[in-house]
């Protein structure tokens, strides 16, 4: 059964697990009987169902959620929520991130990452014998061909600009987790777009 947790608070009275990543979306109600559509993340997107508890964030503080049914559909997944069995209130769900433990992910293979592993990792490029202080990783976005880092400029970085790096090979030098830093070879004077 679902249940309500207060504010900022587990089960028990436990915080939500401190590594909670985003893994997917409530969208909208499917049906009469308290189903929802699920927008997944996670590859492949039905490894959703596997990282339960689902935590999602309410005004009110933490709820955490399991799934009793799924269902694949035309474009994703529709999920009964244990314990909520009512179309208006599934309502209330809607538009909500459902974040997971990433404890729950399992191990990747040497030389691979998770890619909320880069998020805030602090990008430095290697660039014509120097090295420059570009900011830090907001966010990557998967075009189709290649997936791309969304670079946002910090205080410390050489200017305010926010850049697009295509994640591949050619410009990826190297990954640190343990120093947070993201090695790069990338011409800082190359703009993504022209006015």
């Amino acid at each position: 059964m679902a249940r309500k947790i207060s504010p900022d608070k587990g089960p028990g009275g436990q915080n939500p697990p401190a590594d909670l990543m985003i893994a997917g979306k409530i969208t909208s109600v499917h049906g009469v009987h308290g189903w929802v559509k699920i927008h997944s993340f996670t590859a492949p997107e039905s490894n959703i169902f596997d990282y339960q508890p689902w935590w999602v964030k309410f005004p009110d503080g933490w709820r955490q959620l399991e799934t009793d049914q799924f269902r694949t559909v035309t474009k994703g997944f529709i999920a009964h929520i244990c314990g909520l069995d009512d179309r208006e209130e599934a309502r209330l769900y809607c538009q909500r991130d459902i974040q997971v433990s990433a404890a729950q992910f399992p191990p990747v293979e040497e030389g691979e990452i998770y890619w909320h592993q880069l998020q805030g990792l602090k990008v430095i490029s290697h660039y014509d014998g120097r090295e420059y202080d570009l900011g830090v990783v907001d966010g990557l976005v998967e075009t189709g061909a290649n997936d791309v880092v969304i670079v946002k400029a910090t205080a410390d970085s050489i200017d305010d600009r926010e850049r697009l790096l295509p994640y591949v090979e050619n410009f990826i030098i190297a990954v640190n987790l343990d120093e947070g830093t993201l090695i790069v070879d990338w011409d800082p004077e190359f703009e993504t777009r022209k006015e």
